[in-house]
């Protein structure tokens, strides 16, 4: 038999683990200076690019895809090489994945802080940025596959079957949920509207979730977890069901995060059964994972590399138990839009995902450098201290979004509200967010004591060389199942079968949720009183997304007795028709603002956006001063309109040839409600003095055109006439 001789390519892994140390540093600090806008609103007061609003997508994006994502990649590998005894596929395509993802991070991190987003969660990067992700990944996918099919090892190891399901369904999840059309460079509108885009992107959220932060996380669990602790997979048979339903399953669970909402009945109802579902093939791979490691306790206590692992795999469990909890109609009731849901995700990012890095970064850093890890102490240190970070972090959450919940449904003998202030809530929990604060602080401190240890231990060690090896060349064996071969085995050696397999298993879900509720017309029921946005209204809601105002405000009223009393009637479906993209939020750090239209006086939301402690006393919400001070871009006006006439918004040759002239009408109407405040008055004349040649007039200023939209959402409908209004397509 002939043995052949090659090189595993170590200085990829590598990059990818300086990557990933690096951007873990970045992600986590906005994510630390997050957590202290919350008790410190206006430290960043007046820098447009550090708002809270701007910054928060930059967090999610810099820890799910810079940090975990270049972890995943250095993971993949490192492991997919040594599974398959082969090199990767090309050296070409392994550089232009590293550099061609820095890129797109670097972008991301420019351009979200300067407002450029779509606002769609953990996709809000713009159009070019989606092309970008997409061509990279085909060129991780093509690198992949190409080394499996180059492989001299015959038999596909479990981990290879989640990498293969990951590359596979995160591209199917980017592209379906990235159709958008572009209006410019950096502006584009999705092509879904309302209820349609609501479910396309929690089924793209739940499983960016499930195919980017767990399935490939899983996969390196089944290659380091075994390595660390020298001992073979607890169960073979059960890592196979473990994929197989987990792949399936996950896919269906997307409308769980849209319970109570115009959503339709039917498949709120078939996220809430396969969430459920889930948590068996789900705990069925932490048993996996967790009783690999019998007879290696002892090692355990002393190996720092286990304990990340154990508290890995132990996080994965509670998350995963508690996702379909969660999606339980009366537990749901409770839960959403609170604080409970971000210890639901921390739990999962910082115990699931960022222990297994640390614990897969400590086991490779060591192997690829040829050298021991300079101090196994700070190590246990790093541990201690980040398990510490991630209890002050989640338990507090949980108790504000108990306390929130409990506040917000609580009513009076006589009927009425007993915490009818939506700031009583925000006050009671402030305790809580320092708390947060704390252990967001102590997870970063065991973060620096991780990169003073890799320092250290490069440093002091030799360079990382290619690694050589030798196998011998695969023979070729018949394409058919042989005497006494089982059917997944005869699978894991037909890779292209395997990954059709994969497919057609992420697809179903998928495709049963989402196609009736694009195509069936019935199931989103019109309103005849609801019209399109006036020109200056879109400029307004544009300025909403930009400003990421749908971080902290939902515009979705559940039919509650609660929230009806609290916001006004609740949402329905056909009042989103217009609507690219849906703006109904995920958590209230502030009240819901779908009938907020006609509430307060133009004035009251002047003031408010210059400073939202004057109106509002005890409000966290930071100043948004330079909508004050900016003029409006109303050069894209008319594109704007004109995309959006190709989504189906009904504007007609006339109402796009005159948009200039009715934003005009209307920035003078609120300009002129502005002028009843003397305050105003006295300020704007003293503005118009000292500007001189370059004064704005307040009705072209991007503050009006906010005020606009504010003050026309959920105005559309009355409540009496609703039943006549109302039309079945």
């Amino acid at each position: 038999m002939e043995v052949q001789q090659f090189y595993y390519d170590n200085k990829i892994v590598k990059n990818f683990i300086y990557a990933t140390i690096f951007w873990g540093i970045i992600g986590m600090t906005v994510g630390l200076m997050l957590a202290f806008l919350f008790i410190f609103p206006n430290y960043m007061e007046g820098i447009s690019w550090l708002s809270f609003g701007r910054l928060r997508p930059l967090h999610t994006n810099a820890v799910i895809f810079a940090f975990v994502g270049n972890a995943i990649f250095a993971g993949v590998y490192y492991s997919t090489q040594r599974l398959l005894k082969a090199r990767m596929f090309s050296d070409l395509l392994s550089k232009i994945n590293f550099w061609g993802w820095q890129l797109i991070i670097v972008g991301a991190a420019i351009t979200l802080p300067l407002g450029y987003t779509t606002s769609k969660e953990y996709a809000e990067l713009e159009w070019p940025f989606d092309i970008a992700i997409a061509l990279i990944w085909v060129v991780f996918g093509w690198n992949l596959i190409g080394t499996i099919l180059k492989r001299r090892q015959r038999h596909l190891y479990v981990a290879i079957w989640f990498y293969i399901a990951t590359f596979v369904t995160v591209a199917v999840l980017h592209i379906f949920n990235s159709l958008e059309l572009p209006v410019s460079g950096l502006k584009s509108y999705s092509v879904y509207a309302g209820v349609q885009d609501a479910l396309v992107q929690w089924w793209y959220g739940h499983n960016a979730v499930a195919f980017f932060l767990t399935t490939p996380f899983l996969g390196l669990m089944y290659y380091f977890v075994p390595k660390a602790a020298n001992r073979p997979v607890y169960s073979y048979r059960l890592s196979i069901v473990h994929f197989w339903s987990l792949i399936f399953i996950y896919i269906w669970a997307g409308p769980h995060h849209l319970l109570y909402t115009a959503l339709p009945e039917w498949a709120q109802n078939l996220g809430v059964a396969f969430s459920v579902m889930l948590l068996m093939p789900s705990w069925g791979g932490m048993i996996n994972g967790l009783l690999t490691l019998r007879g290696a306790w002892d090692k355990v206590r002393v190996d720092p590399v286990l304990k990340f692992m154990v508290v890995a795999i132990t996080g994965y469990g509670m998350a995963t138990f508690e996702g379909p909890m969660l999606s339980l109609k009366n537990v749901n009731a409770i839960a959403h839009f609170t604080d409970w849901i971000i210890a639901h995700v921390h739990v999962g990012a910082l115990a699931w995902n960022g222990f297994l890095t640390f614990g897969m970064i400590y086991w490779l850093v060591p192997r690829l450098f040829k050298t021991k890890l300079h101090s196994v102490k700070l190590a246990n240190l790093h541990f201690w201290i980040g398990t510490l970070g991630i209890i002050l972090y989640a338990l507090p959450m949980y108790v504000a979004g108990f306390t929130q919940a409990s506040m917000w449904k609580q009513f009076r003998p006589d009927g009425n509200l007993v915490y009818g202030n939506f700031l009583e809530t925000v006050t009671e929990i402030m305790p809580m967010y320092w708390m947060r604060a704390i252990g967001g602080t102590l997870f970063i401190i065991g973060m620096l004591i991780l990169v003073y240890n890799i320092f250290v231990t490069v440093k002091n060690a030799s360079k990382v060389e290619d690694e050589l090896a030798e196998a011998p060349a695969l023979e070729r064996v018949s394409k058919k199942r042989v005497a006494g071969e089982g059917w997944h085995t005869w699978l894991e050696r037909k890779p292209i079968q395997l990954t059709i397999l994969a497919t057609i298993a992420i697809l179903i879900g998928g495709i049963i949720q989402i196609v009736p509720t694009i195509m069936v017309k019935s199931n989103i029921p019109t309103i005849s009183s609801v019209q399109p946005y006036t020109p200056l209204e879109l400029e307004g809601r544009d300025i909403y997304i930009r400003e990421g105002c749908v971080g902290c405000h939902s515009q979705m009223i559940r039919p509650f007795r609660s929230e009806v009393a609290r916001y006004g009637e609740y949402s329905k479906a056909g009042e989103y028709v217009y609507d690219h993209p849906f703006l109904w939020g995920s958590k209230r750090t502030g009240p819901d603002l779908h009938r907020i239209g006609g509430k307060y006086s133009d004035n009251w939301h002047f003031n408010h956006m210059y400073d939202p402690q004057s109106t509002s006393s005890g409000s966290i919400m930071p100043s948004y001063q330079w909508l004050i001070r900016s003029e409006l871009d109303k050069s894209q006006t008319e594109s704007k309109m004109k995309v959006m006439v190709k989504l189906g918004v009904p504007y007609t040759d006339e109402d796009i040839a005159n948009a200039q002239k009715q934003m005009l009408e209307q920035g003078t109407k609120i300009e002129q409600n502005l002028y009843s405040d003397p305050d105003f008055v006295t300020a704007y004349e003293n503005d118009k003095k000292n500007s001189g040649e370059d004064f704005v007039e307040m009705k072209n200023r991007e503050i009006v055109a906010l005020i606009a939209y504010l003050q026309r959402l959920g105005t559309d409908i009355k409540v009496k006439d609703l039943e006549d209004q109302t039309t079945q397509n």
